[in-house]
Parts: C-alpha cells; structure tokens; sequence
C-alpha cells in the first residue's frame, strides 16, 4: 500500500472515525443544551434547595384595651444577649485545634505509660467529633461567662442545647443569657467592646400594666413555634423564630386577631450552611388591636373589694350583655408567666388553685339567689299572687323530714315581698312544692341555666345542674320526691350553677327576657341597644314585675338581709344567699349576692360569690358578698354618672 493511499480523504476508517467523533459531538452539545435550556429551571432549583436558606420572625401581638382606651396588655422590650454562630468561627477553629493538641498529648503519654502487653496494636487517635463540639461549648460558655461577669448573672449553656440550636436552628441567633433586666442591658451595651461577636437582641414579651388584675380573663401567651404548614413547601430549609400563642382567655379567644403577620428573610448560604448573602426581607408587622368590654376601674373596685378571699365577682350592662368586670380569685401576676412560666410559679399557682376561672369554670348551688327563679315560676303559673302568703314559724315538715329556715323563730306569716326581703325559706319550701319539680326545672331552663353562656373565653363549664325527675334517674340516684324539690326551690339540693350565669339571670329579669348573652367586646351605644339576645318575654304582668321588684329593693333596705349593700339616693335591687357547699374535702358556706340599679332605669346588674375555704368560715350573702357588690356600684356611679341617675358637674 502507497503513503498516498494511506493519506486519502476517503479512508474508510479515517471516515468511520469522523462519523464517531461526529455523533458524540452532537451527543456532547445535545446534552451540554439540554442542561442548559431544558433542565435549567430544575437544576436552579436544586441550587436554590443547596444555597438559599429562609429565616421568618413573627410580628409583635396586638394589644387589648378597656372600654375607656386603658392598656390592659401591650408589649415590652424582650432583651437578650446573642451570639450568630458564624462569627464565633474562627474561634471555635483555635478553640478546636488547642483541644486537639492537648488530646494528643494525653493519648500519647497514656499509649506510652502503657505496659507492651497491654498496649492496643495501633495508637489510638483522638475523637474528633467530640474534640468539635467540646471547642464550640468552650467557646460559647466562654462568651457566657462575660455577660454574667458584667449583668452578675450565672447562666450557662449546656451541650444538649448547644447540639439542637447548631443542627435545627444554625441561622438564628444562639441565646446566651434571656430575658434581661434594663439595668443588664444598660450595662452590656455600655461594657462589651465594639467588636465583641455578642449582640444583644431586642423581641417582645407581654406586658400587663395592672398585674393581677383580670389575670383570668385576660389570659397568658406561651412561646411556640409556628405550624410548619403556613411555610412555603418548595424544598428550602426554613428557620423560624418562637411565636406567642394566646394559651387563655382573651388571648386564646382573639389569639388569630392578636397575632402579628410573619417577616422573612431570605439568604444565601456558604457550604457550611452560614449566612452569606442576604436576597430578599419582609418586614413582620403587628397584630390588630382588641378593645374589650372591661371597665378597669370597676374591675379594679371588685378586685380590691373581694380582697385575698376565694371567689368571683361579674358585672354585666344590662341591655347589651357587655362584661364590665369578671373577678376570679385566688389570681397571678401575668407579668410572672411572660416571656415563660418558671416552674416555681407554676407549682405555686396550682397549689393556690389559682389557675381557675371560679367566674366560669366552676358551678355552685346558687342558695337563696334561686328563690327568684322560683317566685317567676310560682307567679307565671298562679301559685304566687297579691293574696298568697304562708305562715313560718321556723320548720317546715315533708314527709318524715324538718326543713329548717334560717330564721330560727321563723318569719310569721309572710307574703312575696317579705319572703324575699327575709329570704324565708319555709315560704318558697311551700311554693316550690305548690309548683313541682317539673315547672320549676323548666322556668330554670327558660333562663337557660342549663346552658353554657358562650361568653367569649374558653373552657367555661358544662357542669351546669338544673335538676329534674330523669337527671336524677340517670344518674343512678333514685327517685325523685318531694325533699328534692324543697331543695331545688331554694337553690339547694343537686342544684349548681355558675357566678356568670347567675349574673345573666339578675341582668335578665332586671330587662323583663330571660336570656342575656355576655360579650367580652365593646360595642358602641347605638349597637348596644340594638343587641339581640335571643331570649323571651319574662312573661309577667306589670304587677306581678312590681311585687317581685319591690321585694328585691327591700332586701337592699333598712331591715334587708342585703342592707350593707344600700347606697344613699341609688335604689338597688337585690337578692343574697348562702349555701352550703362541699370543697377541699370539707363543708364549706357560700355567700352571694345578685342585683341590679338603678332599680328606676336598671342599667348595671351584679352578681358576687365568696366561696368559704375552711370550716370555720361563717360566710353570709349580705354581709360578705354584699359589701363587694356595694363597691361595684359605687364605682359604676362614680364613672357613670348620668346613667346611674345622678346629675353631672357642670
């Protein structure tokens, strides 16, 4: 074969060799195009899932006010000293390599020290992984130790705490010392050098300017995460500051309206997962506002009124059902549970039983305060009238039973008016047992004593009692007979309601229906009056509303059981009670009081109940609840003047 012929154009395989090289060219830039136009938005997004990391920060909680635009929850300056683990880099890396040095040593000297025979075939080497995260503990306690050097504090990190922050929450800021006192933050701001990678943070924790007051109503915040599901679903990694959740009361009820809108920000990482560039930011904003139907002052007056004494005090606008004041105590101070709850106070408050809402989520046999519901029943189905009056002499016979009045020597005879303003029991055993248990359980229900009131604050009692012939028998608990119903006719016996629904009962029959409807938010006067609260005509005549009036008015009188409660020039309708109760393992009394002013234009209806916690407590309805409920209308009159009946200053 020639040099020529070896050399041609058209070799044979010099061609089948281009045709080769050819197809895996077109191959090679079908690929590289592929990738590059094709499949570029997939590969971007692996990038991004590689590269870009999301942090979000919740915005601060709206704050709650009283009817008069007094701050009852706001906000304060949270401040804590931080550090980004990014900036202690450097340090951990000489941290780790001073570790690392002296781990040598001490294998080295121990292999060495070793006898030959029992020496391991190969040096051991050190751990390096423990080696790491003792050098970042190191570090970060070293830090620590500074801010305590300066605040005079004594935290610490632990490794447990170190480990979670760097593997879940790598972009936020470690806490080394939370919750600082402005003196603290004053002089860290003051002491740690310019360069110092501590920073101090500023969030947000509650504020309750009035303490205790209206703890239970107002309700605490606890520090959560926010549900994953609100984040994005895209595949990069989000990080997120704690939130607050309403956990009680208003807090909880309003928790959505309350709760600020969520910040991020968005940021490139380096390969080690720190920050490196930041590519976008929404600022978090703050939550709505909630203005409630609270009059401080009024509930103030109640708090103080009722004083270290277990119990609850309510007081309602009677055409609107608005809540002016809801006392529960034993109470806490919220400040104590914000930004946490410490375990100390926590066990304290559930030792007290503070944690209660005694207003709502306990029942009680509401004692003679039922006697009202009672006289309604009796007059609505012409037991009682003008004429009826019964002969007391202290005892009252059913059966093989005596049922004593609290009268000793009795009332005498007595007609509605002095029944109520004596309290005399024999005179509603009689009319009770005129009645029947089953028009007397169904007057209760038309009051829908029986019912939940749906105010707005969680986990108010089912527990509501009114009895009749088939609750008894479903309960197991036998027949129904007549003693049952001398019972219930005084608010005794299997009866129990709560102090809220006793204040609806009062405020109903103050404006002639039988159901109100609290509410917790303030409405306007036009509004007010408008409300509809889904109930019935109490069903009365105008004299048999007098008489039931005029007894109430005489209990608030000068030979009243509620006399302590009288207010010159301020005409108050009442009814006290005392009732047995069985709590903490022993026979407790209660004492209430229910009422309503002015009687001329009711606009504020009242109900109070002191719960006796030790058997010696002689507790009675007009001279210990009353005095709280005189308080209450005291204050109303003081800050509203003209709708208490009395002439304004000009």
């Amino acid at each position: 074969m020639s040099q020529y012929e070896v050399h041609r154009g058209d070799n044979p395989r010099i061609l089948f060799f281009l045709w080769i090289v050819l197809a895996a060219s077109v191959v090679l830039i079908g690929g590289l195009g592929s990738s590059q136009l094709i499949d570029i938005r997939k590969y971007q997004e692996i990038e991004k899932r590689q590269t870009e990391r999301r942090v979000f920060t919740p915005g601060p909680r709206g704050d709650i006010y009283d009817r008069n635009a007094n701050l009852l929850v706001g906000n304060r300056p949270h401040y804590s000293a931080v550090a980004y683990l990014d900036d202690l880099r450097l340090d951990f890396r000489q941290e780790y390599s001073k570790i690392i040095r002296a781990e040598r040593v001490r294998i080295k000297d121990t292999y060495e020290n070793t006898p030959e025979d029992e020496r391991p075939h190969d040096p051991p080497t050190p751990n390096y992984n423990d080696c790491a995260w003792t050098a970042r503990l190191n570090v970060v306690n070293h830090y620590v130790a500074k801010i305590n050097a300066i605040s005079g504090r004594g935290d610490s990190i632990s490794k447990s705490t170190l480990i979670r922050h760097f593997n879940e929450q790598l972009l936020l800021p470690l806490p080394l010392v939370e919750d600082l006192t402005p003196d603290q933050y004053a002089r860290l701001v003051e002491q740690l050098p310019v360069n110092s990678p501590i920073q101090i943070h500023t969030g947000t924790a509650r504020y309750y300017p009035y303490g205790s007051a209206a703890a239970h109503l107002l309700g605490y915040v606890q520090n959560a995460l926010p549900d994953s599901s609100e984040f994005p679903d895209d595949g990069i990694k989000n990080f997120t500051f704690k939130t607050k959740l309403g956990k009680t009361g208003l807090e909880r009820s309003f928790n959505q309206l309350l709760s600020g809108s969520t910040g991020m920000e968005l940021w490139r990482v380096d390969p080690l997962g720190f920050q490196d560039t930041r590519l976008d930011m929404i600022a978090p904003k703050q939550g709505n506002n909630l203005i409630t139907s609270i009059d401080i002052d009024l509930q103030l007056a109640a708090e103080t009124a009722l004083g270290e004494r277990t119990g609850a005090a309510i007081a309602l606008d009677i055409q609107s059902g608005e809540v002016l004041a809801l006392v529960s105590h034993p109470s806490y101070d919220l400040n104590q549970l914000s930004p946490f709850i410490p375990r100390k106070t926590f066990e304290a408050i559930n030792q007290r039983g503070a944690w209660l809402n005694r207003a709502l989520q306990l029942s009680y046999p509401p004692g003679s305060t039922f006697k009202l519901i009672t006289s309604i029943a009796g007059m609505r189905n012409g037991i009682i009238d003008t004429a009826t009056s019964h002969d007391c002499q202290g005892m009252h016979r059913v059966g093989n039973r005596v049922f004593r009045c609290h009268s000793r020597y009795g009332h005498g005879e007595t007609e509605i008016a002095g029944a109520i303003e004596g309290s005399c029991n024999v005179f509603y055993y009689t009319t009770g047992l005129n009645i029947g248990i089953d028009l007397l359980s169904a007057e209760a229900k038309r009051f829908g004593l029986d019912q939940k009131t749906g105010i707005e604050v969680p986990f108010e009692t089912s527990r509501l009692v009114v009895p009749s012939r088939a609750w008894k028998k479903k309960k197991g608990l036998g027949g129904w007979g007549p003693g049952d119903t001398a019972n219930t006719a005084i608010g005794q016996g299997f009866l129990l309601q709560t102090p809220l629904q006793m204040a609806t009962a009062i405020a109903s029959i103050a404006r002639g229906e039988t159901r109100t409807k609290p509410t917790l938010k303030a409405l306007s006067r036009v509004d007010a009056m408008q409300v509809k609260h889904g109930g019935e005509s109490i069903g009365l005549t105008g004299e048999q509303t007098r008489l039931l009036w005029e007894g109430m008015e005489q209990v608030v009188g000068p030979d009243g059981t509620g006399r302590l409660v009288q207010i010159d020039d301020f005409r108050i309708a009442g009814k006290t009670g005392t009732a047995d109760f069985r709590a903490h393992g022993k026979e407790v009394n209660l004492a209430w009081f229910i009422g309503f002013a002015p009687v001329e234009n009711p606009q504020i209806a009242v109900a109070v109940m002191v719960e006796g916690t030790r058997e010696s407590h002689t507790y009675h309805g007009g001279s210990t609840a009353g005095p709280v409920a005189k308080d209450m209308f005291l204050q109303f009159i003081e800050n509203y003047p003209e709708r208490a009946g009395f002439p304004t200053a000009q």
